[in-house]
């Protein structure tokens, strides 16, 4: 008895001569870990499910609010209503697009302590967060493990990629050192993002994936892809040269420094207060005068050169120069790191 299931359905891309039967019988017993199953992320499963991936992890650990509907593929008003993880509503909906495909839905944190477990068994991590702390985690891991992983990122009306073949390719440290400090860099809720950058970057991503997974490596996209939609830029980035040129602390030098602890954030659950405390383990040094502008679309920013206030649905936030941010409104750690994600940064 054949375990491979049928393939009549994928007969349009078998088609194709970059899959052919042989591709996709690869995809059909292939493995795919998606970190983050928001924007990016259901753009990515959706594609994936559709072409035929034998199994899909699915890891997120936020839930669906009715503004995520505007860019958040997978999802519709009833999700909202049911107040489901988005990736059980992700695999519920995967699974009624294709049988066929094992869609495991896990919600969770990613962090150094289950990075591993993840994503051991993985062909191809993919990138679907928000969030530069986990990017550079899954960064670690995929080097260490020499496990191939596509980074993509938007915001506002432009996004970015880049596919990481650990040893073949430079890594994410190689172009990007290091992650921009809370405040630094906007966020969707700060910035706003728009549906249609979205779906490209998602799309290039799926591509890649596909390439890989195929076996088709020489096909793999070497630069970093660069696109707005609103000022009609396409910008490929030559960065294949940055291989073994750049002193990189990740694939030069071996330091994992995000996946053994020393880099990245933590945080404490403020017993009586109702309130959790979000703080780095490398300190920044915070412009709260840049910052404010960018928080003011919520409401009233107050702050001086000790620390800046604000209030947004129903949560109240002092942040303080070093990045530390106290979050009252909740005793839920990891509802602390996504407001944290969402309002001051990665």
């Amino acid at each position: 008895m054949s375990t491979t299931p049928s393939l009549d359905r994928y007969s349009r891309q078998m088609r194709f001569g970059g899959i052919g039967e042989a591709g996709q019988k690869k995809l059909v017993h292939s493995r795919v870990t998606l970190c983050g199953c928001g924007a990016l992320g259901t753009v990515i499963a959706n594609v994936l499910v559709r072409a035929g991936v034998g199994h899909l992890r699915l890891i997120d650990r936020d839930f669906i609010e009715t503004h995520n509907l505007q860019r958040q593929v997978l999802f519709d008003e009833h999700d909202v209503t049911e107040n489901l993880p988005k990736a059980e509503a992700a695999a519920r909906k995967l699974g009624a697009i294709n049988s066929q495909v094992h869609v495991e839905p896990v919600v969770t944190d990613i962090d150094r302590t289950n990075i591993a477990e993840l994503c051991e068994d993985a062909d191809v991590i993919l990138d679907g967060t928000d969030n530069f702390e986990i990017r550079y985690l899954i960064n670690d891991f995929a080097v260490k493990s020499g496990k191939p992983w596509v980074y993509g990122g938007s915001i506002g009306s432009h996004g970015q990629t880049m596919t990481i073949l650990p040893g073949k390719t430079p890594c994410l440290r190689c172009v990007f050192e290091a992650a921009p400090a809370p405040g630094e860099a906007a966020t969707c809720e700060t910035a706003g993002v728009l549906s249609p950058v979205v779906n490209i970057i998602a799309s290039l991503q799926a591509a890649e994936a596909l390439k890989i997974l195929t076996g088709q490596f020489e096909k793999v996209n070497r630069d970093l892809i660069y696109i707005d939609v609103w000022e009609n830029t396409f910008k490929p980035f030559r960065i294949a040269p940055l291989l073994g040129k750049v002193d990189c602390p990740c694939c030069g030098r071996r330091r994992f420094e995000w996946l053994d602890g020393e880099q990245g954030s933590h945080t404490t659950s403020l017993c009586g207060r109702n309130a959790v405390q979000v703080a780095h383990r490398t300190p920044s040094n915070l412009d709260f005068e840049q910052m404010a502008p960018n928080l003011e679309a919520m409401g009233e920013v107050r702050y001086n050169r000790f620390l800046l206030k604000f209030m947004v649905d129903g949560y109240e936030f002092t942040v303080f120069p070093d990045g530390r941010a106290i979050i009252k409104g909740t005793s839920d750690v990891e509802r602390a790191r996504t407001l944290y994600a969402k309002y001051i940064g990665h």
